[in-house]
């Protein structure tokens, strides 16, 4: 008996990788395409197939790549560090199944080290083309990244004051099968925060316009401008997935009813497509909430961020006294 242990162990902990990893490539572009969808039904528009996302990625796989005669080595490398950051991560986020004895993954501070470093090298390759339009949105990124990196440790950790844990799997396992915040009303207020997150980290109004060329707005989009054929291929999956797992950690915190702590085929199967279900919510969410909002000037986003840093300095303080 004590050896059929490990082994059963092992094995769910081999199929929350390939299954994580495989729901984050397979679905992210999913979303991506459903938000520009519900963006574009709201303003009576037909807008792109909720599969364009895929096809856009498969027609750039197929360019060539073309660099800037400025660039140096940081161009080159910047999308696979991006790609392999983003995809570690995934692996720190719980998407359906939550296995038993992975210890040393699901740190909260070093998942936020791992989008940050994803971000570091977005913002030096777009300085490295030598382009006037890189420059200004990797500037532009690092003055937004400068104030939202401080508010979204300070909401992290009051998720992590919330369920006493700094480990996702940890966290994810208490709340497994619930409704967290009937007996957690500050979940609430961390639900809100988190959202404000979300918005920031993936580039979207009122902090940015992902669909905007415009040089006097563009962030995100400036940043990328240079990238060619695969590479901007993979620095657009790197965005993608990096909105499914902000995604999926506002999803599983705050409704996890889906999520599963026992390997079984029908169990699992629920579980994603309650997921599958929650996720589609919150992506129509998050295109009625862009098409109603106005991208905000540069000066006035910290307003909203400190609404974010309220909230979750509130809940700290509720945690800790009462």
């Amino acid at each position: 008996m004590s050896a059929a242990a490990p082994v059963s162990s092992g094995w769910a902990i081999a199929v929350y990788c390939v299954l994580n990893l495989a729901l984050s490539v397979a679905l992210a572009p999913f979303f991506m395409s459903l938000i520009k969808k519900v963006k574009a039904r709201v303003q009576r528009r037909e807008g792109p197939g909720i599969f364009q996302s895929y096809y856009n990625l498969a027609k750039l796989f197929k360019k060539e790549v073309v660099y800037s005669s400025n660039s140096s080595f940081i161009m080159r490398i910047a999308p696979y560090v991006n790609v392999v950051c983003l995809l570690t991560a995934a692996l720190f986020v719980p998407l359906v199944f939550v296995p038993a004895g992975f210890s040393g993954v699901g740190n909260i501070i070093l998942f936020l080290y791992l989008l940050a470093l994803a971000k570091f090298f977005m913002a030096l390759a777009g300085l490295d083309a030598g382009s006037a339009f890189g420059g200004m949105g990797s500037s532009r990124e690092m003055a937004i990244s400068s104030i939202i990196e401080p508010v979204a440790m300070i909401v992290f950790a009051s998720l992590a004051f919330s369920f006493h844990s700094l480990n996702l799997f940890d966290i994810f396992s208490q709340v497994a099968g619930s409704v967290p915040f009937l007996s957690r009303p500050t979940l609430l207020l961390v639900g809100i925060s988190m959202f404000i997150v979300l918005i920031t980290e993936t580039a979207r109004i009122p902090v940015d316009n992902p669909e905007t060329h415009l040089e006097l707005t563009m962030v995100h989009e400036a940043m990328v401008l240079e990238q060619s054929g695969r590479n901007l291929a993979l620095m657009e999956i790197s965005a993608a997935i990096k909105q499914l797992l902000l995604m999926a950690l506002l999803v599983n915190v705050f409704l996890p009813i889906g999520l599963v702590v026992d390997l079984a085929a029908l169990p699992l199967v629920a579980a994603l497509s309650i997921f599958f279900i929650e996720m589609v919510i919150l992506a129509v969410f998050i295109g009625f909430f862009e098409s109603y909002c106005t991208k905000l000037r540069l000066f006035r986003l910290p307003t909203m961020f400190l609404i974010a840093y309220f909230l979750s300095f509130v809940t700290i303080l509720l945690e800790v006294l009462v």
